[in-house]
């Protein structure tokens, strides 16, 4: 029995010192290049981060968007970690789409914006 909590305080502090914290890198696209009207996938993909502590939220003019998915939280070589949020959405003129990302204690809103729309 002895051998068994110290090999689990090991394995706890081996995981400990070997995730540092490291604050995440965030994508925003669509699946489809924009156009105003039509049906495509807002996605949010957030990478490289350490520890998993994370929320993200896909947001349409402030608010939640509703009926999103997301992946399996994963991990990546040095214990760093990435997850993807998605969405349905037909994109409106004049609206805002944003990406907010909490991790650990920073939150940041990362932007879909006119720049990804066509017009013709």
């Amino acid at each position: 029995m002895r051998e068994l909590i110290c090999f689990t305080l090991f394995c706890l502090v081996f995981v400990t010192v070997q995730g540092k914290i490291s604050t995440p890198k965030v994508q925003v696209y669509s699946h489809f290049p924009g156009e105003y009207g039509k049906d495509n996938t807002l996605i949010c993909h957030v990478s490289g981060f350490h520890p998993p502590d994370i929320t993200i939220d896909l947001l349409k003019n402030g608010e939640d968007i509703p009926n999103s998915q997301q992946t399996d939280l994963a991990f990546e070589k040095g214990w760093q970690f990435h997850l993807t949020k998605s969405v349905a959405f037909k994109p409106v003129k004049g609206e805002e789409y944003t990406c907010r990302v909490r991790h650990m204690k920073n939150q940041n809103n990362y932007a879909w914006g006119e720049f990804y729309v066509s017009v013709f």
